[in-house]
């Protein structure tokens, strides 16, 4: 048996190597290993993770949950609980599935997911005659021929009786509770059919009571006892006291053994019946439970824009299953944090006590990135249960979750928390990428603009630096040789380059001062007619050349504002009317009081900004279409560095078409409270 078990392991890691030769079939094998609490399962769970590391595939580890899971021992469920782990951490992912047709449901599971490989252990109980149920193997080959299924030897099943497999399931006992009320049940049917029986009504119908009777007892009671004892003692109260002669177990004539027997076969599979239905109804309830959960927990996760968010709605899914207080250990930098407490009783969390006794095994959770604490093998005498919101390798956090006398969650509450688990760090993982993704744009896009700026700037000063450059030669060598008038023009084009680059540098650094926050208002009470005159004092000398008005009105306007920024705002949004309009045209500057603040516009009646343009003139580098650094000189800095001071005063700027052409660009700025009148 062990050379076949050796056999089949040499073949698989034969076959994965030739799996990893070719890359077409790389992350295509999905390997499905069926979990129980059969001792030998935990070689079958080995052998399927070898199996998935050598094919290179996915790894799933399967339970049917049977209605008779609640009838097995602490022994068998120990054992599961063990298998169950082994297999998340072989890294495995664990499904919990509900049913009682177990070839079905792994068949129809393997389907569904796409597993190319089922992996399940080869039981001891074999077929003796034709009409034995088929074994599970025989079951599975049939429902899944397409299907590449591996059969795992079990020597210890072979070693052992197999007419006692370690999946058997011992039925359940009742509880007092049950018992009386399946003595109360059948009580009240006799006294029925004593009634029917006086009444004159046939056997049938009392029959029919106690079959009620029995269908009753297994809907209000668990497992098949007492639906079982209900069906034999319906047969024995009926003959005892229904039947003559009454009191005694004695009937007379020939029909009442068959009826007794059709009787108890019809009580006993109504009960059967009628406790499948209840047990498949609380599977349902369940499955329907576990899929409300996750699907809540998706919605919700789907609308977190923040980790605190996630952390916090993971906790409220966690209560909702376990009702128990929450303890997360979130990720920050590459450590732990504080913990947060997450109470049961929906109140606001807050900072964790400090645990300093189990912080060992919160460090080594966060290491290891598996289980420990509570129920665990390692560090089991802690008082809480410790697990790991990871994704692969990635690890967001650690959860603490108390857990009460030592009980291990059962195989459903398992697969829902690490479903849930699963979730939140699933949703961690896409902010985490999302962040990335986002600081990546910002910095391709200050790169870009770093990009930019550089050819700008390049292509900018040389022109002006070059004009500077040779009109100063000119000057140097042939001063004397030029007339005044030639020699004033020279001295006008250098102090015009001159300006020109003093107004660069000045912006430049306003914008660099405002993106990085370094700038700070200075804010102080300005009259709005003396920053226009200081504006006016420092525009383009061009401006002579068009027809400047001023119109603040005949009340002093007061507003609380960084002057020298406000002038900036004014001198470049002028400078951009007589660059772009033409000599002779008209430029307007108004102020006007509305509500609690002030409204300043700069209006011209030029050639004005087509439509599909207006929304990208506050654009960083954006020209007005024209190449940036062409013969205008315009980086496109200005308007950007207008919009950006505005802000800063909590203000805003616009832009609109002027009547009958033209455009106008506006600003707002708070009104100053101090009452001129005191």
């Amino acid at each position: 048996m062990e050379f076949a078990t050796f056999w089949c392991y040499n073949t698989i890691k034969r076959g994965g190597e030739t799996v990893q030769n070719n890359e077409n079939n790389l992350s295509k094998e999905h390997i499905l290993v069926c979990l129980s609490s059969s001792p030998s399962n935990e070689r079958i769970v080995r052998m399927a993770g070898k199996m998935a590391q050598a094919f290179c595939g996915s790894l799933t580890a399967l339970y049917v949950q049977t209605p008779g899971y609640s009838g097995m021992n602490a022994e068998d469920i120990a054992r599961l609980q063990a298998n169950i782990r082994l297999a998340q951490q072989l890294g495995a992912e664990i499904i919990t599935t509900h049913g009682e047709d177990v070839p079905t449901q792994i068949a129809e599971y393997a389907r569904l997911s796409d597993v190319t490989k089922i992996v399940i252990g080869r039981s001891g109980v074999q077929r003796r005659h034709f009409w034995s149920e088929p074994t599970l193997t025989e079951q599975l080959i049939t429902l899944a021929p397409e299907m590449d299924i591996h059969i795992i030897p079990d020597a210890e099943v072979y070693k052992s009786d197999p007419r006692k497999p370690f999946s058997a399931v011992r039925p359940a006992l009742p509880t007092a509770r049950e018992l009386l009320l399946t003595v109360g049940i059948l009580t009240a049917a006799t006294i029925i059919g004593w009634l029917f029986l006086r009444l004159g009504f046939a056997d049938a119908n009392i029959i029919m009571v106690y079959l009620l009777g029995v269908l009753l007892t297994s809907a209000f009671t668990s497992g098949y006892t007492c639906g079982v004892l209900s069906a034999f003692l319906s047969v024995i109260l009926f003959n005892y006291f229904l039947t003559e002669p009454r009191l005694s177990l004695v009937a007379y004539g020939s029909k009442y053994p068959i009826t007794f027997a059709v009787m108890f076969m019809a009580a006993l599979l109504t009960g059967t019946l009628a406790a499948k239905l209840k047990a498949h109804a609380q599977l349902s309830a369940r499955d329907a439970y576990r899929t409300k959960l996750l699907f809540d927990m998706n919605r919700q996760l789907q609308k977190a824009e923040t980790s605190e968010e996630v952390y916090r709605m993971t906790a409220t899914q966690i209560q909702k299953l376990m009702q128990r207080n929450i303890l997360i250990y979130p990720a920050q930098e590459g450590a732990l944090s504080k913990g947060i407490l997450y109470p049961a009783d929906a109140s606001s969390p807050y900072s964790a006590p400090d645990t300093d006794q189990e912080q060992d095994v919160i460090d080594w959770v966060w290491q290891n990135r598996k289980r420990a604490g509570a129920t665990t093998q390692n560090f089991p005498k802690a008082k809480r249960l410790y697990l790991a919101i990871r994704t692969g390798q990635q690890i967001y956090g650690v959860v603490g979750i108390p857990m009460e006398k030592q009980t291990q969650p059962d195989a459903f509450t398992s697969s829902v928390l690490f479903s849930l688990l699963g979730e939140c760090a699933l949703a961690l993982d896409n902010l985490r990428n999302a962040r990335e993704k986002e600081e990546a744009a910002v910095l391709a896009k200050n790169e870009q603009l770093r990009a930019n700026l550089l050819r700008s700037i390049s292509h900018d000063l040389r022109t002006p630096l070059t004009s500077i450059s040779g009109n100063a030669d000119t000057l140097l060598h042939s001063y004397d040789m030029l007339d005044e008038q030639t020699r004033k023009q020279i001295f006008t084009d250098i102090h015009d380059d001159a300006q020109w680059l003093t107004e660069l540098v000045e912006n430049l650094l306003s914008i660099t001062k405002i993106a990085d926050g370094s700038v700070k208002l200075r804010l102080s009470d300005q009259v709005v007619d003396d920053i226009v005159s200081e504006a006016l004092r420092h525009i383009d000398r061009r401006s002579t050349e068009h027809h400047i008005t001023v119109d603040c009105g005949d009340v002093p306007l007061l507003i609380r504002v960084d002057a020298g920024l406000i002038v900036q705002v004014l001198i470049n949004l002028v400078n951009n009317a007589v660059k772009y309009t033409t000599a002779g045209s008209d430029i307007c500057i108004t102020a006007i009081q509305q509500k609690k603040a002030v409204e300043i516009c700069v209006s011209d009646n030029g050639p004005g900004i087509p439509d599909e343009l207006k929304e990208r003139v506050f654009e960083m580098f954006f020209a007005g279409g024209n190449p940036i650094g062409d013969s205008r000189r315009s980086l496109g800095l200005g308007l950007t560095l207008c919009q950006a001071i505005i802000h800063a005063h909590h203000g805003e700027i616009t832009l609109k078409n002027n009547s009958p052409h033209g455009c106008i660009f506006s600003f707002t700025l708070p009104l100053s409270e101090v009452n001129l009148n005191e």
